[in-house]
C-alpha cells in the first residue's frame, strides 16, 4: 500500500470513517488504537474537526462523536439522489394504498428537511411541503429519526433548553431534555413516532425512521391525516404500512430492515 500525499487528510477522514461506522461516540484512546495512530496526533486531529463541527465532544462521558456538519454532509448527499429517486415510487405506493398524504424527510442539525411530498387526492396543503424545514422534535419524522439515534446522540443535539424551538400552542410543550427522552422512550416502545396538533392543529402524523446499513437513521417517512379521519386504534394500521416502506426503502439503499 502506497503512502498517502497528504498524511492529515489521510488521517482525518480515517477518524472520521472510523466514527461513521460506530453504533455511538468513541473514546479518543481507542480511535488511536483502531488507526494505529499517536494519541497526540489523534486529539490535535479531533480538536479541529471539533472546531468545524464535524466532531463533538462528550465531556463526562470522555468520547467523540460525529457532529452536526458531518450529519449535514451525509443528508445532503441522501437528499440529491438515493432517497429522492428510490423513495418517490415508494412514497406514492404508501399514499395510494392508505389513502392521506405522505413524505420523506431528512435530518439536517437537529432539524428535519422534507424531500418529498405526496399528497392524497383532495387532501389540504400541509406546512410539510418539500424544502422546509422544521425542528426535528416537534415532527413525526424527526422523533422516528432521533428515537433510533444512541441516546448521546440525541443529547449532544440538545445540551440545554435554548436547544428547542418552542411553540406555545403546540400541546406537547417538549421544551426540555427530558420531555424529549419520554416522548422518544414511547416512541421505541410503541414502535413507530406519534405526532398531534404539534405542527399543524387538527391533523396527526405517524412515521417510522429509513436505516443505512450501520442501522443508522437517515430519513423517516411519515403519514400525516385530519384527527377524524383515525380514532388511536388505528394508528398502529397505519403505521405498519409505513413500515413497510421504511424496511423497503432501507433495503434498497443497501441498508437493512429494522429488526
Amino acid at each position: 500500500m502506497s503512502e498517502p500525499k497528504a498524511p492529515a487528510a489521510d488521517q482525518t477522514l480515517r477518524i472520521l470513517s472510523l466514527l461513521a461506522r460506530a453504533r455511538g461516540p468513541v473514546q479518543a484512546g481507542m480511535i488511536a488504537a483502531q488507526l494505529e495512530l499517536p494519541r497526540s496526533t489523534v486529539y490535535q486531529l479531533l480538536a479541529t474537526l471539533q472546531d468545524h463541527g464535524f466532531v463533538m465532544h462528550l465531556p463526562e462521558e470522555k468520547r467523540y462523536g460525529l457532529g452536526i456538519a458531518a450529519v449535514e454532509l451525509s443528508s445532503a448527499y441522501e437528499r440529491q439522489e438515493p432517497l429522492a429517486r428510490l423513495g418517490r415510487p415508494l412514497l406514492a405506493a404508501l399514499v395510494d394504498r392508505v389513502r392521506e398524504s405522505g413524505h420523506l424527510a431528512v435530518p439536517t442539525g437537529s432539524d428535519v428537511l422534507y424531500v418529498i411530498e405526496e399528497r392524497a387526492p383532495g387532501a389540504p396543503h400541509l406546512v410539510t411541503d418539500v424544502d422546509v424545514r422544521l425542528p426535528m422534535h416537534m415532527t413525526a419524522s424527526g422523533r422516528a429519526i432521533l428515537a433510533a439515534l444512541p441516546r448521546a446522540q440525541v443529547r449532544a443535539l440538545y445540551p440545554n433548553a435554548q436547544a428547542f424551538a418552542h411553540r406555545s400552542s403546540s400541546p406537547d410543550g417538549i421544551d426540555r431534555y427530558s420531555k424529549l427522552r419520554t416522548v422518544l422512550d414511547d416512541t421505541v416502545t410503541r414502535g413507530f413516532a406519534l405526532e398531534r396538533g404539534s405542527v399543524t392543529e387538527g391533523f396527526s402524523s405517524v412515521a417510522a425512521p429509513v436505516l443505512d446499513h450501520r442501522g443508522w437513521p437517515v430519513a423517516a417517512i411519515a403519514i400525516t391525516f385530519p384527527d377524524a379521519a383515525f380514532g388511536e386504534d388505528g394508528y398502529a394500521g397505519i403505521a405498519a404500512e409505513v413500515r413497510q416502506s421504511t424496511e423497503l426503502l432501507s433495503t434498497r439503499i443497501h441498508g437493512r430492515a429494522r429488526g
